[in-house]
């Protein structure tokens, strides 16, 4: 198996354990230990939790430990969360849960920073963007289907067979993660620093590349953005604009549909376009699809609504993939697992800034000022990339020097 290959099935069946422990968690929460709202937004938490607490550490691990040995350790680990998982839902056990949904979601996020930090190592510079486009596919093709798929399973047979399936996603994973190459941790010279020093190192290269901090400063606003949307979705949907829950669910499901398409067209988008023009778009439209929610007539706003979803899917997925490469290339290997948690950690930090500032504009200020508050964020994303290099950016930088 070509090492490529081998990472995109690895990718393919991680997101998919993944994305189906995200979508059983509430289903076994609510219908086998019958928990409330607020046991609910424990375990949630529990499984968002990991993302912001694992990834400065485990940015340090990657640039000091064979990638391979991790991937490994991370899907193993993955494995072992949903073995827990069925077991607390057999016991009853909620905080047993909440303890394998961390553990399941610490998993990923090892696997994350590890694959994105290893993928230049595998793959020539010039392929960074359609490799980064495939593996991204992936992602959004798992994360479309997992939330349909657990569903079914609780219906017609129990939520915990989603925890199954997960574990089977994580085997195979960890099958083609075995027929990676060996390749040996990167080089950081002779006296090794502390834990604490290597973090703080990677966090100080991103704040002081002007590209790096660009992108950063970008994902910071839109996710700030995005989770304000989420946060007020529902209110949002069930109310002004009149669809029942199933023409909500479809409507969001433009997000799964442009992230989808977004992934498709990258490649092409990277061979055609500059990249300062695809950095530009993604933030870009999403003040569109920011504008369009806000234009969504009261009763029947279903159209507008699915295709604010669909630009939120789309834009950002062709900006997610562009400044991924753009990040691989800026950043020596021996800072690549570092600089990528440093980035994943500000994102993560401030998704539930965004949700508990988009509930309380929309308790003060009514769903429309929550809105406005939204396509403002995303004003400030597409501001945060006008406003550094990264609007400038004909090509492509040359990879960075170790």
């Amino acid at each position: 198996m070509k090492p490529f290959t081998a990472l995109f099935g690895a990718a393919a069946g991680t997101h998919a354990a993944d994305q189906l422990a995200l979508a059983t968690l509430p289903l076994t929460a609510t219908l086998v230990l019958d928990a409330g709202p607020d046991v609910l937004g424990v375990l949630v938490a529990a499984q968002s939790a990991a993302w912001l607490l694992v990834s400065l550490p485990a940015g340090a691990w990657v640039d000091r430990m064979p990638r391979r040995t991790l991937l490994i350790a991370a899907l193993a680990l993955g494995l072992l969360a949903s073995v827990v998982a069925v077991a607390a839902a057999a016991a009853g056990a909620a905080s047993l849960l909440g303890i394998a949904a961390f553990l399941g979601a610490s998993g990923t996020v090892v696997y994350v920073l590890t694959s994105v930090s290893l993928l230049p190592s595998l793959v020539p510079a010039a392929d960074l963007p359609r490799a980064n486009a495939r593996l991204e596919l992936a992602r959004a093709g798992v994360s479309l289907a997992a939330p349909f798929v657990a569903g079914l399973l609780a219906q017609y047979l129990s939520p915990t067979w989603g925890y199954g399936l997960a574990a089977l996603g994580a085997a195979l994973a960890l099958a083609c993660v075995r027929a990676l190459p060996r390749v040996p941790a990167p080089t950081t010279g002779s006296v090794r620093p502390s834990f604490a020093a290597a973090i703080r190192t990677g966090a100080q290269f991103v704040i002081h590349h002007e590209l790096l901090r660009g992108i950063s400063l970008c994902a910071i606003f839109w996710n700030f953005a995005f989770f304000a949307l989420l946060t007020i979705w529902a209110p949002l949907a069930l109310g002004p604009l009149g669809l029942d829950p199933a023409q909500m669910g479809f409507a969001q499901s433009g997000y799964g549909a442009g992230l989808i398409l977004g992934a498709l067209a990258a490649p092409v988008a990277s061979r055609r376009l500059p990249p300062l023009a695809t950095l530009i778009f993604g933030p870009a439209v999403s003040v569109l699809a920011g504008g369009l929610f806000l234009a969504a007539p009261s009763g029947h706003g279903f159209g507008l609504a699915a295709a604010g979803f669909f630009l939120v899917g789309f834009g950002p997925m062709l900006w997610l993939i562009c400044q991924t490469t753009v990040r691989q290339l800026v950043t020596p290997l021996p800072l690549m697992g570092r600089v990528n948690a440093t980035v994943q950690t500000a994102i993560y930090g401030v998704r539930p800034l965004g949700a508990l500032a988009g509930g309380f504009v929309a308790a003060q200020a009514g769903l429309p000022g929550a809105l406005v508050l939204v396509t403002v964020a995303f004003a400030l994303s597409a501001l945060a990339i006008v406003l550094s290099p990264l609007a400038r950016l004909q090509a492509m930088p040359a990879p960075a020097t170790p």
